[in-house]
This record gives C-alpha cells, structure tokens and sequence, in this order.
C-alpha cells in the first residue's frame, strides 16, 4: 500500500516505523525528519499546507493518508483529501473541533452525560478575574484552542491564576488560541490516556497508558507536551477501566453518532482519576505523543489494513490488532525547554543506541545540518523507546539507550513509570 504520513514528530516517525514493518508497504512523510527518511521519502511539504499536501497525493497515487498532527486536522485537511477520493485516517474539520476548542469538548461531555471538571467560559479579563478571585480555590486555565501542549496553567492560588488570565487574554502569550479560555476546577490524581480507534461506526479500544507532562522529575516544573510515557498501566484495576469504558468511553462514542459527527481516526481521551472515579481532562484526536511511541512498540497485527480500514469505515471488517509485552518512551528534551528551547546542539551517540537491542530512538526535534550531523532543532528532541516482556526490562532498555546519547545541556526525566513501581493512593 502507498501511505502518505503527515507530520515531522516522534508520532510519525514511530507510526512509519511500525507500518515499515507491515509487508509491501511504500512510505512517504511530509515533511518528515531525520528519522523517517530511514524507512519512508520525506517530502518537502508543510504540514499545514493543505493545497500542497492534496497535490503530492494526488501524483504520487497514495491509497492511504494518516494525519498525524492537530493543526492539520483542525484546519480541514482531511476534507480536503477525502473531497479528492483519498481515504483518510483522521476525522475531518468538525470532529477536529473536540481538540481545537475546549469549550466545544466540554459542552460535548456535559451534552452527553460524560464526567468532566466544572467549567466556565470566558473571553474578558475583568469578569474572568472576579470569577477566580470570588472562588478563591486552585483551578486550572485552559486556553481555548490549540497550543501544543502548553496552554494549560495549574493555578494554585488566586494570583497565579490571574497572572495566567493576564497572559493568555491580555499578553495573548498564545496567540488566538488564548483569546477565550475555559476555567475549570482542580482535579487531583493519576492521569491515563486511552486511544479509541473509530470509523463512524465501529470502535475498538487500543488500552491504556500514561503519559508524564511535567518537565522535570517527581511531576516538577512547567507543563509540556509530555516527556515519556508507558503502557500497560499496571495499577488500574478491572472495576476502574470498567468504569472508564461505560461512563466515558461509550457515551463517547454514542455523542459523536448522536451529534452527526463524521470521526474516522483515533479519539483520544484524557482521563484523570480523582476521589477513585474517573473524569475526562480532554480529547485529542490523534495519537498522542509520545504515547504513540509505546502503542506501535506493543503492536501485534497489521496496522496499515486496520488504519485502511479505519479510513474506510470497514474496521468491522479487520481482525484486531492485538498488544503484548511492556514498552517505556523517555523524551530527551532542549535545554531551555519548554519555554525557550535552544537549536542547532549536535547530537552524540545515535548509531550506538540505535544498535541496542529491542529500542528504538524516536526523532523529534532534529535536523541534519550541511555535513551531515544531526543537530537539535526543537524542544523535544528524541523519544528513547524500550521494549521488554516486563516492565522493568523495558525501562532497563529505554534508559540504557537514554545514557549513551549527548546533547549538551538537555535535560530528561529520570522517573518515567514511577507510579507503576509505587503505586499512588489514589490508584
């Protein structure tokens, strides 16, 4: 099959990787990164480049086009291709909208019945002030539309709450993604992610994992776009994923049917566990990185049939991909980041941990420079993947290879899994 993957990330190169490894595939990615040009053609298209993205699929005769990234999603391009005859794996604009709007995903979860945080809504400082200053309890501030991760402050006192109102709607620190903002209460415990694949028609869970947002160990710092993740999950119990699975999950999918939405791609939900039951922190519409890293790492199947089929609303029709084992993804991040990562930091070590065994070095972040060395050029750099029959052998193999690389100056987390090795409380 000709598959055309949009997106530059550890995502796509771990989703190119695994489907290089599915019988008579020809791969291309635009643009691509250094990783992917091993196992795919990169092209060298944007993207966001909607009209460019068409054109390239349209000549190379792609069958199939997994979209990788939000901002294309949100921006119509899987219309776009679909318009074309393109099968397509990723909803189209409206569906999109669950991650591009925090207020339309939360006015879907309170519109179906699914448990969430109390929220509201607001797009002027003064009355969005006086709202968090009357309460006077922690809360969390969302910025509204899309912001890689980052438009998300955990206020614990009325003044860093207003300080991130300040900065989102007035500073606009996020651009016209922080012109609204959606204000809600404070969860408190363990987050799961959890993908579900979907084609309008049918759903099949790919189970759990947990990602790690903060930047630095013991959950310190600044929220990122996640610095490692792990899966399976083993401290979340038969009566809990029950409870996800019938409260959320299902309702879920029932909504998109209910609301007309034509989903064909992954929902991915955000579930925090507080007070022992679980709410919806978000939804994504894409795999999550670098969650993608431990699913295509557990993977057992044909993955192009079933993302083909997923794009074709025939996933009735395929066998389940199965997961077996245990894999650990650790994010190898810019000095700097998040909040001003530093670019053009050659990178050591790359052939000497891709050589180890049952691993995986995701690129990100990276570029080859003129002489052919790999340098940074982003905030997360690489996402170091281990695979094992236990989850100790996959954390063993991940930081083995973590340990052999050198970026000067980057910083990476040293406790990815701990809540499967101590289980919390709440857990």
């Amino acid at each position: 099959m000709r598959i055309l993957i949009v997106g530059s990330g550890a995502r796509e190169h771990a989703l190119a990787l695994r489907l290089s490894k599915d019988s008579s595939n020809e791969l291309f990615c635009a643009p691509g990164n250094v990783g992917t040009e091993s196992v795919a053609t990169n092209l060298a298209v944007a993207s966001t480049d909607i009209p460019a993205l068409v054109e390239h699929a349209l000549a190379l005769r792609v069958e199939l086009v997994v979209v990788g990234p939000e901002a294309p999603l949100c921006a119509g391009l899987a219309d776009a291709l679909r318009a074309e005859g393109i099968a397509t794996f990723g909803p189209g604009q409206a569906a999109a909208h669950l991650e591009g709007s925090k207020r339309f995903a939360k006015e879907f979860m309170v519109r179906h019945g699914i448990p969430t945080a109390n929220f509201q809504v607001f797009e002027q400082y003064e009355p969005a002030a006086s709202f968090v200053q009357e309460a006077q309890r922690p809360c969390v501030i969302k910025a509204d539309g899309l912001a890689a991760g980052k438009g998300v402050v955990v206020a614990k006192t009325p003044e860093q709450a207003l300080d991130a109102l300040d900065a989102m709607l007035c500073r606009r620190a996020f651009g016209d993604a922080g012109a609204r903002v959606v204000i809600e209460d404070t969860l408190v415990g363990p987050e799961l992610s959890l993908h579900v694949l979907f084609d309008g028609v049918t759903a099949r869970s790919l189970g759990f994992a947990q990602d790690h947002k903060r930047a630095y160990d013991q959950d310190l710092g600044p929220n990122t776009g996640g610095m490692g993740a792990y899966a399976p999950v083993p401290w979340l119990d038969p009566s809990l994923q029950q409870q996800i699975h019938t409260q959320i999950v299902d309702p879920s999918i029932a909504g998109l049917k209910l609301d007309g939405i034509d989903f064909r791609g992954v929902l991915f939900i955000g579930v925090m566990i507080h007070e022992g039951q679980a709410k919806v922190l978000e939804y994504n519409v894409r795999f999550g990185d670098p969650e993608c890293a431990v699913l295509c790492a557990r993977m057992e199947g044909d993955l192009a049939q079933t993302l083909w089929a997923v794009a074709t609303q025939t996933l009735c029709d395929v066998p389940p991909l199965t997961l077996s084992g245990s894999a650990v993804a650790v994010v190898i991040a810019s000095e700097g980041y998040p909040e001003a990562p530093k670019v053009g930091v050659a990178i050591e070590g790359l052939e000497e941990a891709a050589r180890m065994p049952e691993t995986s070095v995701l690129h990100a972040g990276t570029r080859r420079r003129e002489d052919g060395r790999v340098v940074t050029h982003g905030g997360r750099v690489l996402a170091v993947t281990g695979r094992g029959d236990s989850l100790e052998t996959a954390l063993s193999r991940a930081y083995s290879a973590v340990d052999v690389l050198g970026i000067a100056g980057s910083h990476h987390r040293r406790d990815i899994a701990w809540q499967a090795r101590k289980p919390t409380k709440s857990a």
